[in-house]
């Protein structure tokens, strides 16, 4: 089994750069998205596809991505077969490096309802959110997925920003929680205990994401981060700023905060799932914890642009990939939660390891206790953001 390389811009620059002029709305991406003529309607803005006559297909995705052959890195299997069962030519870039980056990329052609070269984009849930908001992103014929209709799991399935699951299908899913060095005195179990107790004070850090960070402090307060109020979200900013300024926090992170655990630099930090499996490989002392309260859950998505000239082939690759042999192959190289039900047993002849590891298949408990943060509008976002920023000194 190959050991697979941690694709860390995808987590790392989740929100771009945090703090920005793109985040807080004095100029750049996000304030211009609310601009006069930027959004979009379906009748408005109308999409020819052509996948009966054209059998291409033109799909945009992060690095390390997708599985490629240990021997011949030129190839990746599980996309090569699509192309052989369905004749279908596919055009594969690893071009998104950060959401807000790749935002930047394409939000003059969306916004004019012009092409843009691209029949499927993955992004992260928030920005996939946007777009939606936006009125972006076409919506897929549910009749010509059956695999995703079959397999999907029950908690990535009528999420806020797409209650009918027609929008935006997860590719790879994750989890933030909590992360320890078991060299630690004893275990961390809650949210409440990474941010008081004296052993660790000065050694946490936190996600400077702040969907991932204040989803698991709304939580720990007893409030649904799928549906909660700013009354909420004060409150559980007041027990971040009560940790920041007592110094129990040590700093806030993005995913440089894995070596930091790795060398026992710190004791404990938000952390994500992914970063405890590779962390795993070479030290079984790292754990990762969902807490009591509960985990968030994230997903990268795919979306099928405005103006994207394909979709029914594009349909077609996403349901390739619920096939659970197909996603077992894929989640073998990647390491990320599967969102493919029925793939850990064909993981089990792959590598039974993986098939065992909850951070790539958790158990229904595990899952029915992890929310996806809600769907922001464009106010709320400036507002969350700003505050939260001001609170971790971005």
């Amino acid at each position: 089994m190959r050991t697979p390389v941690r694709p860390v811009t995808r987590r790392a620059l989740l929100t771009g750069a945090l703090g920005s002029a793109a985040l807080l709305g004095t100029g750049g991406s996000l304030a211009g998205c609310g601009t006069r003529g930027a959004a979009r309607t379906e009748a408005g803005c109308v999409s020819e596809d052509l996948s009966g006559t054209e059998k291409t297909l033109t799909f945009s995705n992060w690095p390390q991505y997708m599985d490629v052959d240990d021997a011949d890195s030129a190839k990746r299997p599980t996309l090569d077969a699509f192309v052989a069962e369905t004749g279908i030519r596919v055009a594969y870039t690893e071009d998104i490096n950060d959401n807000n980056e790749f935002f930047g990329k394409v939000q003059n052609q969306l916004a004019g309802c012009r092409s843009t070269g691209r029949d499927i984009m993955v992004l992260s849930d928030w920005m996939a959110a946007r777009m939606i908001r936006l009125g972006w992103v076409q919506k897929l014929d549910r009749s010509r997925l059956p695999n995703v209709q079959a397999n999907l799991l029950p908690s990535l399935r009528g999420r806020s920003f797409d209650a009918e699951d027609q929008l935006a299908i997860p590719w790879q899913s994750g989890l933030a929680g909590l992360a320890y060095n078991g060299r630690v005195t004893r275990e961390i179990r809650t949210v409440d205990e990474l941010l008081t107790r004296a052993d660790l004070k000065g050694r946490v850090t936190v996600l400077s994401e702040m969907r991932d960070t204040m989803g698991l402090l709304l939580q720990s307060n007893g409030h649904d981060p799928a549906n909660f109020t700013g009354a909420q979200f004060d409150d559980a900013l007041a027990k971040l700023r009560k940790a920041v300024d007592s110094g129990q926090i040590r700093r806030f992170t993005g995913n440089d905060y894995a070596p930091e655990l790795a060398r026992g630099d710190i004791a404990a930090c938000v952390g994500w799932s992914g970063d405890a499996v590779q962390l795993g490989f070479d030290d079984d002392k790292i754990r990762f914890v969902v807490p009591e309260s509960g985990a968030m859950i994230w997903s990268d998505n795919v979306v099928v642009p405005n103006k994207a000239t394909h979709k029914g082939n594009a349909e077609q690759l996403v349901d390739h990939y619920y096939e659970p042999a197909v996603a077992a192959r894929l989640a073998a190289f990647v390491n990320y939660i599967c969102p493919v039900r029925g793939a850990q047993a064909e993981m089990e002849k792959i590598d039974p390891a993986l098939a065992a590891n909850p951070l790539i298949f958790p158990d229904d408990a595990m899952l029915s206790r992890s929310k996806v943060f809600m769907a922001l509008d464009e106010k709320r976002e400036r507002e969350y953001e700003s505050k939260f920023q001001q609170v971790i000194g971005a």
